[in-house]
Protein backbone atom coordinates (compact mmCIF):
# COMPACT_ATOMS: atom_id res chain seq x y z
CA UNK A 1 0.00 0.00 0.00
CA UNK A 2 1.28 3.47 -0.92
CA UNK A 3 0.34 6.55 1.08
CA UNK A 4 1.09 10.05 -0.22
CA UNK A 5 2.63 12.42 2.29
CA UNK A 6 1.85 16.09 1.62
CA UNK A 7 4.74 18.15 2.95
CA UNK A 8 6.16 21.64 2.83
CA UNK A 9 9.16 20.36 0.86
CA UNK A 10 7.08 18.51 -1.71
CA UNK A 11 5.23 15.21 -1.56
CA UNK A 12 6.81 12.18 0.06
CA UNK A 13 5.60 8.59 -0.02
CA UNK A 14 4.99 5.86 2.55
CA UNK A 15 5.14 2.28 1.30
CA UNK A 16 3.38 -0.02 3.76
CA UNK A 17 3.92 -3.76 4.05
CA UNK A 18 1.38 -4.69 6.69
CA UNK A 19 1.39 -7.61 9.07
CA UNK A 20 -1.92 -9.42 9.48
CA UNK A 21 -1.86 -9.00 13.26
CA UNK A 22 0.95 -6.55 14.00
CA UNK A 23 2.60 -6.03 17.36
CA UNK A 24 4.71 -3.06 16.24
CA UNK A 25 5.50 -0.78 13.31
CA UNK A 26 9.02 -0.42 11.92
CA UNK A 27 9.36 2.94 10.15
CA UNK A 28 12.40 3.09 7.87
CA UNK A 29 14.10 5.84 5.90
CA UNK A 30 16.49 5.39 2.99
CA UNK A 31 20.02 6.59 2.39
CA UNK A 32 21.38 9.59 0.53
CA UNK A 33 22.61 7.50 -2.37
CA UNK A 34 19.62 5.25 -2.91
CA UNK A 35 15.96 4.71 -2.20
CA UNK A 36 13.57 2.40 -0.42
CA UNK A 37 14.51 -0.46 -2.74
CA UNK A 38 17.89 -0.93 -1.02
CA UNK A 39 18.80 -4.56 -0.31
CA UNK A 40 18.31 -4.44 3.45
CA UNK A 41 15.17 -2.28 3.38
CA UNK A 42 13.55 -4.57 0.79
CA UNK A 43 14.50 -7.67 2.76
CA UNK A 44 12.90 -6.28 5.92
CA UNK A 45 9.72 -5.29 4.06
CA UNK A 46 9.44 -8.80 2.64
CA UNK A 47 10.22 -10.77 5.79
CA UNK A 48 8.98 -8.90 8.85
CA UNK A 49 5.21 -8.74 8.19
CA UNK A 50 5.22 -12.52 8.48
CA UNK A 51 6.69 -12.11 11.95
CA UNK A 52 4.00 -9.68 13.10
CA UNK A 53 5.80 -6.42 12.33
CA UNK A 54 4.36 -3.90 9.87
CA UNK A 55 7.11 -2.22 7.85
CA UNK A 56 6.64 1.36 6.63
CA UNK A 57 9.31 2.69 4.26
CA UNK A 58 9.42 6.44 3.75
CA UNK A 59 10.56 7.86 0.43
CA UNK A 60 11.81 11.38 0.99
CA UNK A 61 10.43 14.20 -1.21
CA UNK A 62 13.74 14.64 -3.04
CA UNK A 63 13.56 11.03 -4.23
CA UNK A 64 9.89 11.29 -5.18
CA UNK A 65 10.80 14.37 -7.25
CA UNK A 66 13.45 12.36 -9.10
CA UNK A 67 16.46 14.28 -7.80
CA UNK A 68 19.73 12.42 -7.36
CA UNK A 69 21.33 14.44 -4.59
CA UNK A 70 19.94 14.53 -1.07
CA UNK A 71 19.41 17.90 0.63
CA UNK A 72 21.10 18.90 3.88
CA UNK A 73 20.39 16.89 7.06
CA UNK A 74 18.06 19.49 8.58
CA UNK A 75 15.85 19.31 5.50
CA UNK A 76 15.69 15.51 5.74
CA UNK A 77 14.59 15.85 9.36
CA UNK A 78 11.80 18.27 8.44
CA UNK A 79 10.37 15.89 5.84
CA UNK A 80 10.59 12.94 8.26
CA UNK A 81 8.84 14.83 11.04
CA UNK A 82 6.06 15.93 8.69
CA UNK A 83 5.39 12.28 7.87
CA UNK A 84 5.19 11.28 11.53
CA UNK A 85 1.44 11.99 12.03
CA UNK A 86 0.55 9.67 9.15
CA UNK A 87 2.81 6.94 10.52
CA UNK A 88 1.13 7.32 13.91
CA UNK A 89 -2.26 6.89 12.27
CA UNK A 90 -1.08 3.75 10.52
CA UNK A 91 0.32 2.42 13.79
CA UNK A 92 -2.99 2.87 15.57
CA UNK A 93 -1.37 3.00 19.00
CA UNK A 94 1.19 0.25 18.38
CA UNK A 95 4.82 0.91 19.30
CA UNK A 96 6.78 2.63 16.53
CA UNK A 97 10.41 1.70 16.03
CA UNK A 98 12.13 4.34 13.88
CA UNK A 99 15.12 3.57 11.73
CA UNK A 100 16.73 3.57 8.36
CA UNK A 101 19.89 2.94 6.43
CA UNK A 102 22.87 5.30 6.28
CA UNK A 103 21.54 8.88 6.14
CA UNK A 104 18.11 7.54 7.09
CA UNK A 105 19.60 6.08 10.25
CA UNK A 106 21.03 9.48 11.14
CA UNK A 107 17.59 11.06 10.68
CA UNK A 108 15.99 8.43 12.90
CA UNK A 109 18.55 9.05 15.65
CA UNK A 110 18.21 12.83 15.55
CA UNK A 111 14.40 12.75 15.65
CA UNK A 112 13.74 9.72 17.89
CA UNK A 113 12.50 11.77 20.81
CA UNK A 114 10.36 14.05 18.64
CA UNK A 115 8.45 11.15 17.06
CA UNK A 116 8.16 9.18 20.30
CA UNK A 117 10.08 6.18 18.95
CA UNK A 118 10.12 3.13 21.21
CA UNK A 119 13.54 2.19 19.81
CA UNK A 120 15.83 2.90 16.86
CA UNK A 121 17.23 0.58 14.16
CA UNK A 122 20.34 1.75 12.30
CA UNK A 123 21.38 -0.09 9.15
CA UNK A 124 24.90 0.82 7.98
CA UNK A 125 25.19 3.85 10.26
CA UNK A 126 27.62 6.28 8.53
CA UNK A 127 29.95 6.96 11.44
CA UNK A 128 32.17 9.14 9.27
CA UNK A 129 32.73 9.91 5.57
CA UNK A 130 35.04 7.35 3.92
CA UNK A 131 38.66 8.11 4.80
CA UNK A 132 37.64 10.93 7.17
CA UNK A 133 37.43 9.40 10.67
CA UNK A 134 37.92 12.85 12.21
CA UNK A 135 34.45 13.82 10.90
CA UNK A 136 32.68 11.60 13.43
CA UNK A 137 28.90 11.43 13.73
CA UNK A 138 29.03 9.42 16.93
CA UNK A 139 27.10 12.10 18.82
CA UNK A 140 24.05 11.45 16.61
CA UNK A 141 24.15 7.73 17.34
CA UNK A 142 24.28 8.49 21.06
CA UNK A 143 21.36 10.94 20.92
CA UNK A 144 18.36 8.57 21.37
CA UNK A 145 17.46 7.69 24.93
CA UNK A 146 15.80 4.45 23.82
CA UNK A 147 17.29 1.07 22.82
CA UNK A 148 19.33 1.14 19.61
CA UNK A 149 20.23 -1.67 17.24
CA UNK A 150 23.04 -1.09 14.74
CA UNK A 151 23.53 -3.62 11.93
CA UNK A 152 26.92 -2.86 10.40
CA UNK A 153 29.09 -4.46 7.74
CA UNK A 154 32.59 -5.56 8.64
CA UNK A 155 33.90 -3.83 5.47
CA UNK A 156 31.85 -0.63 5.73
CA UNK A 157 34.11 2.26 4.67
CA UNK A 158 31.82 4.68 6.54
CA UNK A 159 32.82 2.92 9.76
CA UNK A 160 33.18 -0.83 10.23
CA UNK A 161 31.37 -2.84 12.86
CA UNK A 162 34.64 -3.13 14.81
CA UNK A 163 35.17 0.62 14.68
CA UNK A 164 31.65 1.23 15.93
CA UNK A 165 32.16 -1.22 18.78
CA UNK A 166 35.31 0.63 19.81
CA UNK A 167 33.69 4.07 19.51
CA UNK A 168 30.51 3.15 21.37
CA UNK A 169 32.57 1.71 24.18
CA UNK A 170 30.00 -0.69 25.56
CA UNK A 171 27.41 1.97 26.30
CA UNK A 172 24.21 0.37 27.64
CA UNK A 173 21.23 0.32 25.32
CA UNK A 174 23.25 0.08 22.08
CA UNK A 175 23.55 -3.35 20.47
CA UNK A 176 25.79 -3.81 17.42
CA UNK A 177 25.43 -6.74 15.01
CA UNK A 178 28.40 -7.26 12.69
CA UNK A 179 27.65 -8.53 9.18
CA UNK A 180 30.65 -10.61 8.05
CA UNK A 181 32.15 -9.48 4.76
CA UNK A 182 29.50 -6.83 4.07
CA UNK A 183 30.20 -3.31 2.80
CA UNK A 184 28.13 -0.16 3.31
CA UNK A 185 25.44 -1.44 0.94
CA UNK A 186 25.36 -4.85 2.69
CA UNK A 187 26.89 -6.41 -0.41
CA UNK A 188 29.47 -9.18 -0.07
CA UNK A 189 32.27 -10.45 -2.26
CA UNK A 190 32.31 -14.00 -3.62
CA UNK A 191 35.00 -14.87 -1.07
CA UNK A 192 32.98 -13.59 1.90
CA UNK A 193 31.87 -16.02 4.62
CA UNK A 194 28.19 -15.17 3.98
CA UNK A 195 26.38 -15.02 0.64
CA UNK A 196 23.69 -12.45 -0.16
CA UNK A 197 20.88 -14.70 1.08
CA UNK A 198 22.63 -15.30 4.40
CA UNK A 199 23.21 -11.55 4.82
CA UNK A 200 19.50 -10.88 4.30
CA UNK A 201 18.67 -13.60 6.84
CA UNK A 202 21.05 -12.10 9.40
CA UNK A 203 19.67 -8.59 8.92
CA UNK A 204 16.02 -9.59 9.07
CA UNK A 205 16.36 -11.95 12.02
CA UNK A 206 18.42 -9.43 14.03
CA UNK A 207 15.92 -6.64 13.43
CA UNK A 208 12.87 -8.84 14.01
CA UNK A 209 14.24 -10.11 17.33
CA UNK A 210 15.14 -6.59 18.45
CA UNK A 211 11.75 -5.11 17.55
CA UNK A 212 10.03 -8.04 19.23
CA UNK A 213 11.94 -7.38 22.45
CA UNK A 214 11.30 -3.64 22.61
CA UNK A 215 7.66 -3.95 21.54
Amino acid sequence: MDVAVPASLGPGRLVVDAAETPSAVLWLGHGAGGGIGALDLSALAAALPGRGITVVRYEQPWRVAGRRVAPRPATLDVAWLEAAPLVEQLAGGLPIVAGGRSAGARVACRTAASVGAAAVVCLAFPLHPPGRPEKSRLSELLTPEVPILVVQGERDTFGSAATLEAEVGGRPGIHIVAVPGADHSMRVAASSPLNAHAVAELVTSSVADFVGEVA
